[in-house]
């Protein structure tokens, strides 16, 4: 028997509430529409808290609703101290706040402190004042490079596609490493850590339980704004390397961290989880220093295919990235920057039957674990006509990348044809596909063979199974194309299968399976938990 390292060290703060939390992701804009726009809002959320206690998680993690032009989606944040009407008002936050406490759910809201609205006040003085004035010391601005300033102040591109630099009529050039609606902030300029800190009170005192940290590996930008290696690996979704990239994971950043840490600190059983894409293990531990984040997400589950060598290398790294932290390990499949995983392990019965085998994996796993909306209903992405496509990413490049709308397209509640339940109105800010009919959350509900009846199933054991105990893990040997490993503390056994033909199950007791087992063999895309 091959056994890991130990995973982590013991600390003093077991008791935190987010240590082996399962979070869901709600997209707000896809959720739930209470006033019929066809838009998901606050009140839409609150009138479906009862099907998430009934799901089984923890904690919710909600998309940016504050004041924005939605350039991207409310990441273009225009007041982070208010609600765009678009999904309701203050007093509709805080009467959701208030009932998902009292369906037990912790609330986590966005934090997104690299960069502001184009239509922030901040960036509306700076764009009416001049070069070197203060107003523009709030944020990136350069001149340009050439003998006429022509040429952009580095070669650094937009997440988005095209430069990560826009010229004014004046000559000076902004930085917006995502869309031009959405300028950098300067974290070198006191004003703007001031100002984050008090967004983050505002929300504290509100009754938030947590903060999920937008581009946590963004905002500080290294002296003199180097040259990007034209090696470096680009695009949403990839893990970055600072070596070659150095628009991000600059070391710069751990004080905006630390920064957070202490206000978070002032108020006693609330967190902050950072978005990290950091490729470096040693680099992302730095990020869960104890003064920094209290989580982080690492995203390489999501970048592991369907494949059991991928899946086990993506496990160890992510437990390696915190072991000299102590901090737990966060697993997430999905989100919405990334295609849904039904889609990315191959789509239709095959995708879902291997995706029902992930959650099983996923859900073994000690630490926290990260659900997407829609996840647990198993919907795959959806292939959107070109008319309905609203990323910017489509924009960007030309019609030539698609962008993340197909993760987005609002859930599927309830009947035979859209919009679903999801609103009074046909007419949702993204298509429904047709076939959605029979992935409903009604009709999933009282279907015990449905993926929703496997979430709430593994949901509950993970909860309230004693063998679910223990911080670390233990690998067996295991045959090519498959893995299993033990949960230390606990014995909790989970054993995947991504080979073509049946293996024979690992010993014990089966207690949940994503498919059937096939008598003492487990049959390929299945994974299975054994006491």
């Amino acid at each position: 028997m091959r056994r890991s390292s130990d995973l982590q060290p013991e600390i003093a703060d077991e008791s935190a509430w987010w240590r082996d939390a399962v979070f869901y992701q709600v997209y707000v804009r896809s959720f739930a529409d209470a006033n019929g726009d066809g838009v998901g809002d606050l009140d839409g959320i609150r009138s479906r808290l009862g099907y998430l206690e009934l799901l089984g998680v923890d904690a919710l993690w909600l998309t940016p609703f504050y004041t924005s032009p939605m350039a991207d989606h409310g990441y273009d944040v225009a007041d982070p101290r208010d609600v765009d009407p678009l999904f309701g008002d203050l007093a509709a936050f805080d009467r959701l706040v208030e009932e998902a406490h009292r369906h037990n759910l912790k609330v986590t809201v966005d934090l997104v402190p690299n960069h502001t609205s184009d239509r922030h006040e901040w960036f509306r003085q700076a764009l009416r004042s001049a070069p070197g004035s203060p107003e523009r010391g709030r944020y990136v601005f350069r001149d340009g490079r050439g003998f006429d300033g022509s040429q952009p102040p580095n070669n650094w591109p937009s997440v988005f596609g095209g430069p990560a630099w826009t010229r004014l009529p004046d000559g000076q050039w902004y930085l917006h490493l995502f869309a031009p609606e959405q300028p950098d902030l300067n974290w070198d300029n006191p004003e703007v850590p001031a100002d984050l800190a008090r967004t983050l009170r505002f929300w504290l005192d509100r009754g938030v339980d947590g903060f999920r940290v937008d581009v946590a590996h963004g905002m500080a930008k290294p002296a003199g704004l180097p040259d990007l290696d034209p090696r470096a690996e680009l695009g949403a979704g990839v893990l970055h390397d600072n070596a070659l990239d150095p628009r991000f994971d600059d070391d710069g950043v751990h004080e905006v961290h630390r920064m957070i840490r202490k206000v978070v600190d002032e108020y006693p059983g609330r967190m902050a989880v950072g978005e990290i894409w950091v490729k470096d293990d040693e680099r992302f531990a730095r990020y869960l220093r104890p003064d920094e984040l209290h989580l982080g997400f690492n995203f390489r589950l999501v970048e592991a295919p369907f494949d059991a060598d991928a899946v086990r290398t993506a496990i160890d790294h992510s437990l390696a990235a915190v072991r000299t932290q102590g901090a737990p390990a966060t697993w997430t499949l999905s989100n919405h920057d990334v295609p849904r995983h039904v889609t990315r392990y191959g789509g239709g019965a095959l995708g879902l039957k291997r995706a029902r085998a992930m959650a099983l994996v996923e859900l073994a796993l000690p630490g926290v674990v990260y659900l997407y909306n829609g996840e647990e209903l198993g919907l795959p992405n959806v292939e959107l006509p070109d008319w309905a496509l609203q990323d910017p990413i489509w924009q960007r490049s030309g019609h030539t990348t698609r962008g993340r709308d197909g993760c987005r397209v609002p859930l599927p509640w309830e009947g035979d044809t859209p919009p679903f339940g999801f609103s009074a109105s046909p007419g949702t800010w993204l298509p429904q596909p047709n076939e959605w009919a029979g992935s409903t959350a009604e009709s999933q509900l009282e279907d015990p063979e449905s993926m929703l009846s496997l979430y709430r199933h593994a949901l509950e054991l993970r909860k309230t199974h004693p063998s679910m105990r223990g911080v670390e893990l233990e690998w067996y040997g295991a045959p090519a194309g498959c893995f299993a490993f033990r949960r230390k503390g606990g014995g909790l056994i989970c054993a995947l299968n991504t080979s073509g033909g049946p293996v024979p199950l690992p010993p014990g007791e089966a207690v949940l399976s994503s498919g059937p087992l096939d008598g003492a063999q487990l049959p390929p895309d299945t994974a299975v938990w054994l006491v």
